[in-house]
């Protein structure tokens, strides 16, 4: 995992730190999931009027064009959640206190703000990843298919772009936490051990407070508690409620900083921040988030869908597992796939399914596993997964250069611009 980190952290400075790349570390959402802190820590201003005042006045740069405000009785607020603030709150307040011993602007974004972020992002990309790794663990992975699966979920998806070119945005937050949780329920429904729910709570809480819609992860709790274990969890929980009903109140306690910051602007505790923007469930659009060349989740990261063969070990061995963890996926991309925009916006892959990745992961590891002493199979299933890392880098390489399109995919595009194909053969033909 250090290894990974040191390469995350090369590709990141090369792309990012030099010139003025810098500007782009936060851009679009991650504008409005960022501003949370200099509104609190500098400018106190829970209105966000400093984006006019200093983002736009002062760097005049287009990544403080996108407008996260919205309007609140007749007061601005943040369209985003508080939660991926909270989680930057200690890399911001290493960068503003380096910002004064270095000279530079303390103005919540230069540069050093910015590269802190991405270090930042790192960090929980690795917290992600060992936590995954202990998740492994509780399903007895050997080490060389923890290695191999490691490497895999994290250059082989769009987890490895979300990293090195838009570390603002919440996902890989999303991802380390949804890990966290994946390894503690785990655990508890193993052991049993009620302190586990307190943990549980904090790591639910914080969930809930980068995105709501990660609330979906409950879903998960029969997939990895088993029907036996589960029965015996609950009963174990219920029966010391006092560690429960803490752990209800953690989740609460961590709720409140949204409601909070909307009263320090609003007068109000509660907004709908997305105004008409809603799911509609009667009409998802399953297919188009998994296949379609708009921004199809197996299409562009064929990956998560590789890892699916985990469900065929997994019936082999436990069938209630198989069908929770397949109804877990299936609701996850019901839901997801029925948001007013399915495609989420400018995005490479279908980027609202990296927090779960360490459920993909899992599976992946689970399939692995059970080939890897046969070595024709392994040979085979290394040399097709490791083909398919190299398509994914080829392609997140290809967004960056703008070869792919953010959000206007389309079949006769796609195939165009296939892997380089014209480039390399100098040909407009398929």
């Amino acid at each position: 995992m250090l290894l990974i980190g040191v390469i995350m952290i090369w590709v990141s400075s090369n792309l990012n730190w030099s010139k003025e790349n810098w500007h782009g570390i936060i851009a679009v959402d991650a504008t409005g999931y960022y501003a949370y802190l200099p509104a609190t820590f500098i400018y106190k201003d829970p209105n966000f009027q400093f984006l006019d005042t200093v983002c736009r006045k002062k760097y005049n740069h287009k990544f403080h064009d996108y407008e996260y405000r919205v309007l609140n009785n007749d007061r601005l607020t943040n369209k985003y959640f508080i939660g991926t603030a909270v989680l930057q709150s200690p890399f911001f307040l290493i960068a503003h206190g380096l910002s004064f011993l270095l000279g530079e602007d303390s103005d919540g974004y230069s540069k050093i703000y910015m590269v802190l972020l991405q270090i930042g992002t790192v960090f929980y990309l690795l917290l992600g990843l060992f936590y995954f790794n202990k998740l492994l663990g509780e399903y007895k992975i050997s080490t060389a298919v923890k290695i191999f699966s490691l490497i895999v979920i994290t250059f082989g998806t769009n987890l490895f772009h979300y990293v090195v070119e838009e570390p603002g945005m919440s996902h890989v937050f999303s991802f380390s936490f949804f890990a966290m949780f994946a390894f503690y329920i785990k655990r508890y429904f193993t052991s049993y051990k009620t302190q586990y729910l307190l943990k549980i709570g904090l790591i639910l809480g914080i969930i809930l407070l980068i995105r709501p819609i990660n609330g979906l992860i409950i879903l998960s709790i029969p997939f990895l508690a088993g029907w036996k274990n589960l029965k015996i969890g609950v009963i174990k929980a219920v029966g010391k409620y006092y560690f429960l009903a803490f752990s209800f109140f953690i989740i609460l306690l961590v709720l409140t900083l949204q409601p909070l910051f909307y009263y320090w602007g609003t007068n109000e505790f509660w907004i709908y921040s997305y105004g008409d923007e809603s799911l509609d469930l009667l009409n998802p659009n399953v297919y188009n988030i998994l296949f379609s060349y708009k921004k199809g989740l197996f299409l562009y990261t064929p990956v998560y869908l590789m890892s699916l063969f985990g469900f065929w070990t997994l019936w082999k061995k436990n069938r209630f597992q198989a069908l929770t963890g397949f109804l877990f996926l299936f609701s996850v991309t019901y839901i997801l796939s029925s948001w007013w925009q399915w495609y989420y916006g400018g995005s490479f892959s279908s980027r609202v399914f990296i927090e779960y990745l360490p459920f993909f992961g899992l599976l992946f590891a689970l399939f692995s596993q059970s080939i890897w002493r046969m070595k024709w199979k392994r040979k085979t299933w290394l040399g097709v997964i490791l083909l398919l890392v190299v398509v994914c880098q080829l392609q997140t390489y290809q967004y960056r250069r703008g070869q792919i399109h953010w959000s206007e995919m389309t079949e006769e595009k796609y195939w165009d611009v296939f892997l380089g194909w014209k480039k390399v053969f100098g040909t407009n033909e398929r």
